[in-house]
């Protein structure tokens, strides 16, 4: 615990994943105060002509309530 899931076009190398994924651990380590061996990351690639069905319609508009960063494009955009 905490466990973050990224989702993002398909397209980038392991290694930008990998440079992600440690950037996000440190982010949570520095935050949160949790050690390494607590945290794990996962990242899922996405089509981009998926996104707007596979993640916006399934987990950005319905879980609204959670978002603390909102999406700049769809019906949630401000």
């Amino acid at each position: 615990m905490p466990h973050v899931t990224v989702k993002m076009y398909a397209g980038r190398s392991n290694a930008e994943k990998q440079e992600l994924s440690d950037r996000i651990s440190e982010a949570v380590r520095d935050v949160l105060g949790y050690g390494p061996e607590s945290i794990s990351v996962g990242i899922e690639d996405v089509s981009p002509s998926d996104w707007m069905e596979k993640v916006y319609a399934t987990d950005i508009r319905p879980k609204e309530d959670t978002l603390f960063k909102r999406p700049g494009y769809g019906p949630l955009a401000r």
